[in-house]
């Protein structure tokens, strides 16, 4: 090894040791007599001091002349620090250098390596391997790193085994669109980059892997947002056997251990919220309950009163959902304050017509957006509804409810914003349960799944798969795991018979040929003595950035993709010649 120690272990305690150190030059301080310099590594800091009449001559010459990411290896002796730093934990201690050495001279860098940089992202992610120097980021991955190890500890201490699954695979019209590569060997045909190891883990199911995990590299070509990456890693697990209470039980372990384990943080055990009962609390199948201000409706849900129509009010008496949310504290927001709610609401991406407000003074009267059309007597139900007190807002929209109800999800979680109720050193996690197995889409006049065509129904509902006007009540035997208003996992009980996937796979549309073609592997294999089983996957990005408290996981991959899917470091995508085309049987086409 060049050296002897790294730049984060030093202390008080080696006094008098020679040592030798290599890292980057963080900064360098020529105080005349005296020259600093402060060396980095991927462990810390340490500094570093060269005094005239006691370092040779060419060291002090040497550490004069170092610039910012020189990489250099220094000797010497471990002093105490007359001018202590408390908040380093090298800061008791400095090197007095008897000998240096540069390894490698550096350009000026393109933004100052330092937690608080002058570079944007774009410029960052361009020189990404220098943007890695810098703590914040280093301690992202370092965050990653832990997260996958104590996930490998509950795992193995769980006696799950971890089975690597193949990266080329055949593409699946279902799900988002796939990454597909051409065959060299098999001209005109493609492999597919997996979204999921799904029908692989199933097949390890049926090979008898009763309990299998995989920290597994998946791919989507779909757009990019904070929260998305064409390439993404997922914890992804299946078990043999179980019930889906097994499955809660287990995985909810894993989380707790991991907040442990991360963050020292003792998550309480998960509360189950139906997912029917989440849509119509929160207006989202990934509640964030970090704070109340639950649904409220004023129009008949229940067998509650209506409180609302045929007041003369247009707005109301022709929606389909009343509803609103209670903001605690706000009833002396301005004029302003509310204006900003409104255009909030009729964003385009919300789609919201407008927006009513009721205050609830602290003298204990109330005042409406619409007293035109509702006396204060209305208007005292209304806060009875909602539970509100003097000093409230109420805040309401109006609809189709499915619609509706969505836009108030986003004013919710808007106003948590702006109240401060959505701290992310706070984390409240939960499952959402017994979601619907099938979706209609009008556009397109089919069903489609809402997990995957390989969710299994739950048993008291199988019978529904007869009818078709029936689809709409079948429920999924399925599972999310929600943080924070975060979907971080979700999975299901699998149908593991013959019969039921194809005639799940008929219900989505599949002619029998075609199911064949794309799942007959799987389908055979259930013929061979295929045992119940289920599993999950976590969205292990996701999950590192929660723990981290940052909103996109792109800090916490190493060499991410910008919002154009783009590495602007590497420049890819990029073309490729004409020779290699050839050889894949593409047509290379001119101009």
């Amino acid at each position: 090894m060049l050296r002897t120690h790294t730049c984060g272990e030093l202390r008080l305690a080696d006094i008098n040791k020679t040592v030798t150190l290599c890292g980057w030059v963080q900064k360098n301080r020529d105080k005349g007599g005296l020259t600093f310099v402060d060396l980095r590594d991927r462990y810390g800091l340490t500094q570093l001091i060269a005094q005239e009449g006691v370092t040779p001559t060419d060291a002090q010459e040497m550490m004069r002349k170092l610039g910012r990411e020189f990489v250099i290896k220094a000797t010497g002796k471990v002093i105490e620090r007359t001018a202590k730093n408390p908040n380093l934990p090298t800061g008791e201690i400095e090197i007095l250098v008897e000998s240096l050495e540069i390894l490698n001279a550096a350009k000026t860098t393109p933004f100052i390596i330092e937690d608080e940089t002058d570079g944007g992202d774009d410029l960052r992610m361009e020189y990404r391997y220098l943007d890695l120097r810098r703590n914040i980021v280093r301690k992202n991955l370092e965050l990653r790193h832990q997260v996958a190890r104590a996930t490998r500890q509950y795992l193995d201490n769980q006696a799950f085994i971890e089975v690597e699954t193949p990266v080329l695979i055949k593409s699946t019209p279902e799900g988002a669109r796939d990454f597909v590569v051409p065959s060299r060997l098999n001209q005109g045909e493609f492999y597919a980059l997996p979204q999921s190891p799904q029908t692989f883990k199933q097949i390890l199911m049926v090979s008898g892997f009763d309990r299998y995990y995989q920290i597994v590299k998946c791919f989507r070509d779909e757009d990019l947002r904070a929260d998305r990456q064409p390439e993404f890693t997922q914890i992804d697990c299946e078990m043999s056997f179980i019930t889906q209470e097994d499955i809660l039980n287990t995985f909810e372990g894993l989380i707790r251990y991991l907040f442990k384990e991360v963050k020292a943080v003792d998550l309480p055990e998960l509360p189950r919220m139906r997912y029917d009962d989440a849509m119509r609390l929160y207006g989202s199948d990934k509640p964030d309950t970090r704070f109340e201000m639950q649904f409220c409706p004023l129009t008949p849900e229940g067998g509650s009163e209506d409180l609302v129509k045929g007041r003369g009010f247009p707005v109301f008496d022709s929606a389909e959902l009343v509803v609103g949310i209670c903001a605690k504290g706000c009833s002396e927001y301005t004029r302003k304050q509310l204006d900003e709610l409104t255009d909030f609401v009729k964003r385009p991406q919300i789609g919201a017509k407008g927006l009513v407000y009721v205050r609830y003074n602290l003298d204990g009267s109330l005042k409406s957006s619409v007293d035109k059309f509702y006396s204060e007597e209305d208007l005292k139900k209304w806060a009875e509804r909602f539970n509100a007190q003097p000093g409230d807002l109420m805040l309401i929209l109006s609809g189709e409810t499915d619609k509706v109800r969505k836009q108030l999800n986003e004013l919710r979680l808007e106003m948590g914003n702006r109240l401060g109720l959505r701290d992310k050193n706070t984390f409240s996690a939960l499952w959402v349960i017994d979601f619907p197995l099938l979706e209609y889409s009008e556009e397109d006049g089919r069903w489609y799944a809402m997990h995957h065509p390989f969710t299994a129904p739950k048993p008291e509902d199988i019978a529904y798969l007869e009818n078709i006007e029936d689809y709409g009540k079948i429920r999924a035997n399925a599972y999310d795991m929600v943080i924070n208003g975060t979907e971080v996992g979700g999975g299901s009980i699998r149908i593991y018979q013959r019969p039921l996937q194809e005639k799940m796979l008929g219900i989505l549309g599949f002619e029998p040929e075609n199911a064949k073609a794309q799942f007959g592997f799987l389908m055979d294999a259930f013929e061979f003595g295929a045992p119940p089983h289920g599993g999950i996957a976590f969205g292990f990005d996701r999950l590192c950035s929660i723990f981290g408290g940052a909103d996109s996981i792109r800090d916490f991959i190493a060499f991410p993709k910008n919002n154009s899917g783009r590495d602007v470091m590497i420049k890819s995508p990029s073309p490729i010649d004409d020779k290699q085309l050839k050889e894949l049987g593409i047509e290379v086409r001119k101009g």
